[in-house]
């Protein structure tokens, strides 16, 4: 196992949870954001945000009015291991961060989120072949501390099995995260859902992106009203089909407003979360145009 001097696990906790901030950061006022339309819960994936830290991340979504976000892993693990990617020395000492950072710092993360009226509604931790037991189990504490009830994950399908027990064992659901690309153990097609929730216990459960799902040519609208029972967090993006670019909300061939609509209609209680990724300007003029279409096509 990789050990980090006192001085290597202080450069990483600083780019990481533990960063500097006043408790009268965020105030609390009568002015908390609500973004619950006709009844569907509308909120943000944080890594709409990559380009800020996770402080400037809660006061972008207070200004513009979210009162749900899915916490990307991204903006609570330091900064240094995503520069690291693909290095094998990182992957370790990321192993070590995850089984040692007290979780005192994940309750301070949601102390913020609660402060600014905002509730974390699903950690995003992809789970893969590499993690060890002891490091998924890790992943459920983190998402309790955090006060989420889902982790959402761009996992392999084999794991799903191995996540199982700790899913049963902490009464979390886990929703497997899909991506465009159709690869072997990897979520993207309908049947690799239905593989990995066969003989499993209903904690393994969906993540739909609508946007990767609609680029890969497959129909968003019938997949939700055919698993919605098991399908515990969308993604709501736009692309073309055929492995198409990202475009901004309404220019692309995902069926946004048939599936927002088909939430409000049935009643459904799946957070639709805002994932912001294509070319934009300004992240915070981007999220509330996407915000806007989202509530325009639920007030129609």
């Amino acid at each position: 196992m990789v050990k980090l001097t006192r001085r290597e696990w202080s450069k990483m906790t600083a780019g990481g949870l533990i960063a500097a901030w006043s408790p009268h950061s965020f105030s609390m006022n009568a002015n908390k954001p609500k973004s619950r339309v006709n009844g569907v819960l509308l909120g943000a994936q944080s890594y709409s945000f990559r380009d800020r830290a996770l402080d400037d991340v809660i006061h972008a979504m207070a200004e513009i009015g979210l009162s749900s976000c899915e916490l990307w892993q991204g903006h609570v693990e330091p900064a240094e291991f995503r520069k690291r990617a693909g290095d094998a020395k990182a992957r370790a000492e990321l192993r070590v961060w995850r089984l040692k950072v007290p979780l005192s710092e994940f309750k301070a993360v949601r102390a913020k989120f609660e402060s600014a009226g905002i509730d974390i509604h699903a950690y995003n931790l992809s789970f893969r072949d590499d993690f060890t037991d002891a490091e998924i189990e890790r992943g459920f504490e983190m998402t309790q501390a955090l006060g989420a009830r889902i982790i959402t994950a761009s996992a392999n399908v084999s794991t799903a099995k191995r996540i199982d027990p700790y899913a049963l064992r902490y009464k979390i659901h886990v929703g497997m995260h899909n991506h465009s690309i159709v690869r072997p153990n990897e979520f993207a097609a309908p049947n690799s859902f239905v593989e990995a929730m066969k003989g499993a216990s209903d904690y393994i459960a969906i993540n739909l992106d609508i946007g990767h799902f609609t680029a890969a040519n497959f129909d968003a609208v019938d997949f939700l009203r055919r698993h919605h029972a098991r399908i515990v967090s969308l993604h709501i993006k736009d692309r073309k089909r055929n492995q198409g670019e990202l475009t901004p909300f309404g220019q692309g061939d995902a069926p946004i407003r048939p599936v927002l609509q088909l939430l409000r209609e049935n009643r459904w209680p799946i957070p639709a979360n805002i994932e912001y990724e294509y070319a934009g300007l300004d992240t915070i003029a981007e999220v509330k145009r996407c915000l806007a279409y989202c509530k325009q096509a639920l007030e129609a």
